[in-house]
């Protein structure tokens, strides 16, 4: 009974509010895979019910035997498993272009104005947050 209640989803997602959730993960994801897997574990699965624990392990486990980055699959396998082809689509791509384009602004920051006081505060400042979303993650994990 607790087997067929995991693999079920508890809760039934609009194609629109899950294209916003992975924009958001996009952004706020990162700190490496341990850090975005544990990340997207929280909010999918625990806070948002929108997929069971079964099949969330079950599509990391398969994700983690394909050559590649395991949390964009894992991302791709969920938004598959949320709307089909169309959501793994979206899913996988959202959760990488925030990222390319946040990069991209930081590289430019960091090579035109790293000078700057506020620019290399800013940079040093951002080094303890992600200490401690990975720090998070491997505690999670332990």
């Amino acid at each position: 009974m607790q087997k067929a209640a995991s693999m079920k989803t508890s809760t039934t997602v609009s194609f629109t509010r899950a294209v916003k959730f992975w924009t958001k993960l996009g952004f706020i994801s990162f700190g490496g895979p341990a850090g975005q897997i544990a990340i997207m574990h929280q909010e999918v699965v625990e806070r948002r019910h929108w997929i069971g624990e079964h099949p969330f392990l079950r599509g990391l486990n398969f994700c983690m035997l394909l050559p590649g980055r395991e949390a964009q699959q894992l991302a791709t396998y969920i938004g598959w498993r949320l709307h089909g082809t169309w959501g793994g689509i979206a899913a996988g791509s959202l959760f990488v272009i925030p990222s390319i384009l946040f990069m991209q602004l930081l590289s430019y920051l960091a090579v035109a104005h790293i000078d700057l006081p506020a620019v290399a505060a800013a940079f040093y400042g951002i080094q303890p947050g992600v200490v401690a979303v990975v720090v998070e993650a491997v505690l999670r994990r332990v």
